[in-house]
């Protein structure tokens, strides 16, 4: 581990959220976060402000654009909610719970309960398709209207807008949590066990990435498209997708090595630098091109912030939303 530099304890602004915070966004310029009690809080400048979203039901998952947010829980509603705290319905699975979700820039949305997987485009028009088994990570193609869906033993790649079956990658296992590279050519899901499984296209060529002692719940792309960052170790796990041919043959970068393993991880939108969440309530700022880590929040042992379950950049990259499964929240703001 390389030592700090300085902090920027000075310049976190800390919230007290009261729920484990299942995600964290900005919505235009305010900083939100969705919270497992069915209530959004939203980081005005006159305050915190909680708006109820699903009243007595538990917020599952949550996907943000630059402006909305939409929402998930376990009596099957999708709702949306804007900057101003307006809460609008967008689908309803009738108490089946929705496990993943997606959100296009345009307002497009996907959602997934069981296998069934329902996508809205801009316009309203709702398509959906039955998939091979439970769906549990949803991912829009960077360009055009195509969706990804993982599930057990593969992955479905699924135009709304066409009447024909889906494309199948198929590899044996649970597939978890799943991105898209920025350039489209690569697809990577994460795995019940420890391991990432990926595929080069068009050839649909295999890859595998393992080593990892835990599963790896949380993926982020650098703004170039060239690493993919990870958790699931007691590092960030960075690999390079420079190359024609992805990660094979390549070893991972590894930063923020700590006694505690990474937990949550999202790369900073213009600048190649990647924020480090833990287990044990810890966050880092790690910069690529010479290793420097910056700490950001480091918990006394009485705070039991619990594990760092969101991180969120703004468009600017000029501040960063954080949550814990404790139910802490706080706002980085960087000095100019």
């Amino acid at each position: 581990m390389s030592p700090p530099t300085a902090s920027l304890a000075d310049f976190v602004t800390p919230i007290e959220a009261g729920a484990h915070v299942v995600a964290a966004g900005f919505l235009g310029p305010v900083a939100s976060f969705v919270l497992a009690d069915g209530t959004l809080l939203i980081a005005g400048d006159t305050g915190p402000t909680r708006v109820p979203v699903f009243g007595d039901a538990t917020s599952l998952t949550a996907a943000y654009n630059a402006t909305i947010c939409v929402v998930g829980s376990d009596d099957g509603k999708v709702a949306s909610i804007d900057r101003h705290g307006t809460v609008s319905l967008v689908g309803d699975e009738n108490g089946t719970w929705i496990d993943a979700l997606a959100l296009r820039t345009d307002g497009a949305i996907a959602w997934s309960a069981g296998n069934r997987v329902r996508s809205r485009d801009a316009s309203g028009v709702t398509q959906s398709f039955v998939a091979p088994s439970t769906v549990r990570g949803l991912a829009f193609y960077p360009k055009g209207y195509r969706l990804a869906a993982s599930h057990y033993n593969g992955v479905s790649l699924w135009y709304p807008n066409v009447e024909a079956d889906p494309e199948i990658l198929s590899w044996k296992g649970s597939h978890l949590e799943i991105t898209i590279s920025r350039d489209g050519r690569f697809i990577i899901t994460a795995m019940q066990e420890n391991a990432l499984h990926g595929w080069k296209l068009p050839e649909k060529k295999d890859m595998r990435m393992t080593g990892y002692p835990g599963k790896s719940r949380s993926l982020s792309w650098s703004h170039d498209g060239n690493w993919l960052a990870t958790s699931g170790a007691q590092a960030c796990i960075i690999w390079p997708f420079q190359s024609k041919t992805g990660p094979m043959g390549q070893p991972p970068r590894e930063c923020g090595v700590r006694s505690a393993r990474v937990s949550c991880v999202a790369f900073h939108p213009g600048a190649l630098v990647v924020s480090i969440g833990y287990e044990d309530g810890w966050v880092l700022l790690c910069r690529l091109t010479d290793g420097a880590e910056i700490p950001v929040l480091i918990p006394s042992a009485e705070a039991k912030s619990g594990a760092v379950t969101a991180l969120a950049w703004d468009v600017a990259g000029r501040r960063l939303a954080i949550g814990t499964r404790s139910g802490h929240a706080a706002l980085l703001s960087l000095p100019s």
